[in-house]
């Protein structure tokens, strides 16, 4: 691990201008630089980088950081993965924390198992590119399949040797440990490239076949597919052989193209998903980037929540048969219930993604998929509804549509789908949310049930009592309460309508997102889960017309979002109906005294808002500060470390007499 020191040299050395620029074409504007922002598409400049604050900011799309996450976001990187990348760019020689002993053997092992899979893919496409059987054999087939030689070149593509003896021999002359070639002998520590024989030897477990490597999101080679050639498939068993289970590949956890795609899937908001190798990488090819395929296992969680870092929009395209049907039903509710929003494509018959993207420019590939790619509901009612006439069998499939119906998590396009199959399937309304309220109240019953079994197979003793939830109230401090119970009664309101950008653009922001943009471009969060739920969707739904925080949270489908807004919005009540009966003595205002009124209202409600603000700073900065107390008092006997937590207990000071004054105290250091 990278130690806090070296944390902190990344951090004051990388320069936010700097960073950017080498992604982004900067220019001056005023005390800023702006250019076209990375993130999506967009004709006018909206990406602004201030040097003064160490940011960027979208005031397109809302996407920005400091250097750091501005990496991360940018190049899908990991925390860590992105201080490396920075501390390469500045030179910065990374110091690690001194580890234990099991985590230094885990970690050599980790490493050797990296070290053997890029030796060996560099042996695969040296072949491939330098030998004359890898050039007659594997270059021809890999070239009979359309792919050009800088594809080829891009997705490292290899081949192997029919001599079942070559690469061992090679392995062991590099210097290589036998168990970290090795993989089928019971332990995840070898990489699976050989197996042994009864008399000893190593024999090479891809011989003779083309080979894919599998690239992990940061660009490691975590495992390969090895296919046989087109002449050799008639009477072999294994047509293709996988890297076995190890600790660095797991194939049902990996995506295949995810390194290449990433950047693609990141800024066009949307990935395709396809079931083989060679689909990506002739859809890649065509221009069609944004790919990657599961190969042929079922949809996994690991694999969804990977996906999930750079997109929420997925299209299944599979081929026009009975197993793709299957594949792209396969898993649909999975992608439902993790929030992903699910588009399906079935090709022409006879077509699968390779083939149709070797027929195709990029345009009418792109073009196809706008044209006949169509909702999941759509899909699935159509599928499962076409000439069914047995009224079993139909109250059997509006069951399954209304099911996949309740894993989707925004409400309100969950609701639109229900209103849209009533239509669809010429029934009630009420029938459908009743029975779609059945399997959400279900869905959360099964949840509880493993909850408590988990916790149960773990606290034994406990097992008898009852589990009893915190309260949302008792798991947050008094100003996130207040700050909260802004969002849910006034989330929706406008409370800046005048701010500008340098460009002299006007735009407005909504009470949640006022809070929203406060707290995250701080790093802030709410220590209740629940809350930064909550916050999150009053931002998304923000600009929605007719959405009104209040009611969309009293009436949320999660009872527990539900049973908070109503009891935050009691008093609120109480004060509507004691106005109500004072009603009648006051007289209808003026226009210009009802102008002023809202004006009045709008800036208490942006000064309540600044003010819950500042004290949740002040309370962050508080804890803090104690924190550091407890931490000096701790290093008594490390000198050096009681005076770098001396000096940011020192800077934390400034820091809170600085927020002290703003909201009218006066602290002494």
């Amino acid at each position: 691990m990278i130690d806090r020191a070296t944390v902190e040299r990344i951090k004051e050395t990388a320069n936010i201008v700097d960073v950017v620029g080498e992604f982004v074409t900067l220019r001056k504007s005023g005390a800023n630089y702006k250019g076209l922002c990375p993130f999506h598409n967009e004709k006018t400049p909206s990406f602004y980088v201030s040097p003064a604050r160490g940011t960027c900011h979208c005031f397109g799309c809302g996407k920005g950081g400091n250097a750091i996450t501005f990496i991360m976001e940018h190049e899908q990187m990991t925390y860590p993965e992105a201080l490396r990348w920075l501390a390469k760019k500045y030179h910065i020689e990374i110091q690690e924390r001194e580890l234990t002993s099991e985590e230094k053997q885990q970690q050599s092992e980790r490493e050797s198992m990296f070290i053997v899979n890029e030796w060996a893919n560099e042996y695969f496409q040296k072949i491939l590119h330098h030998d004359v059987d890898g050039i007659a054999f594997g270059m021809q087939y890999f070239r009979s399949r359309g792919f050009r030689d800088d594809t080829i070149t891009k997705f490292q593509l290899g081949y192997d040797l029919p001599d079942r003896l070559a690469l061992g021999r090679a392995a062991m002359a590099k210097g290589f440990q036998e168990q970290y070639l090795i993989g089928d002998t019971g332990t995840t520590h070898g990489t699976g490239i050989c197996y042994k024989n009864d008399r000893g030897e190593l024999i090479d477990r891809y011989a003779g076949r083309v080979v894919f490597p599998w690239i992990s999101s940061s660009g490691r080679i975590i495992g390969f597919t090895a296919r046989v050639l087109d002449s050799r498939t008639k009477g072999v068993n294994q047509k293709y052989v996988n890297s076995p289970d190890s600790e660095i590949f797991h194939k049902t956890n990996e995506l295949y193209g995810i390194f290449q795609a990433k950047k693609a899937i990141a800024k066009e908001d949307r990935v395709y998903m396809v079931e083989g190798q060679a689909d990506v990488i002739s859809m890649f090819q065509s221009g069609v980037e944004n790919v990657v395929a599961n190969s042929g296992t079922a949809l996994t969680l690991p694999q969804i929540h990977l996906l999930h870092r750079f997109t929420s929009n997925i299209t299944l395209i599979y081929d026009n048969d009975a197993a793709g049907i299957h594949a792209a039903l396969r898993g649909m509710d999975m992608l439902l219930a993790e929030g992903m929003n699910v588009k399906v494509l079935l090709l022409p018959a006879g077509e699968d993604p390779d083939s149709f993207a070797r027929k195709n420019t990029a345009e009418d590939f792109k073009k196809y998929i706008e044209m006949h790619q169509t909702d999941f509901i759509q899909f699935k009612t159509e599928l499962l509804l076409n000439g069914v006439t047995d009224q079993t069998q139909r109250s059997e499939a509006i069951g399954s549509i209304v099911r996949s119906i309740s894993f989707v998590q925004n409400q309100i396009l969950r609701d639109i789908y229900l209103h849209d199959s009533a239509q669809r399937l010429g029934m009630n309304e009420a029938t459908l949310i009743n029975t779609m309220n059945r399997y959400i109240r279900d869905g959360k019953e099964q949840k509880a049930t493993e909850a408590r079994r988990e916790q149960e197979r773990f606290q034994p003793e406990a097992s008898s009592q009852p589990i009893q939830p915190a309260s949302p109230l008792q798991q947050a401090t008094k100003v996130e309460t207040m700050l909260i119970q802004l969002v849910i009664r006034h989330g929706e309101k406008i409370i800046v309508d005048d701010a500008q950008d340098d460009e002299g653009n006007v735009y407005a922001l909504t009470v949640a997102q006022f809070i929203h943009y406060n707290l995250t471009s701080d790093h802030l969060g709410f220590h209740n889960e629940l809350y930064n739920q909550i916050m999150q969707e009053a931002v998304d739904h923000s600009g929605e017309e007719g959405f009104v925080a209040e009611q969309y949270f009293i009436h949320h489908p999660d009872i527990e979002i539900s049973k908070l807004a109503s009891d935050m919005s009691f008093d609120r009540y109480q004060l509507i109906h004691a106005q109500q009966m004072l009603k009648e003595k006051e007289t209808e205002p003026t226009e210009d005294e009802q102008q002023q009124k809202e004006k009045k209202d709008r800036d208490q409600l942006r000064e309540q808002a600044r003010h819950l603000l500042l004290d949740f700073k002040m309370d962050y900065v508080t804890q803090h500060l104690k924190d550091l107390q407890r931490d000096i008092s701790l290093s008594i006997s490390d000198p050096e470390k009681m005076m770098k937590l001396m000096a940011e207990y020192k800077d934390m000071q400034q820091i809170r007499n600085s927020l002290a004054k703003e909201l009218g105290n006066d602290i002494l250091i």
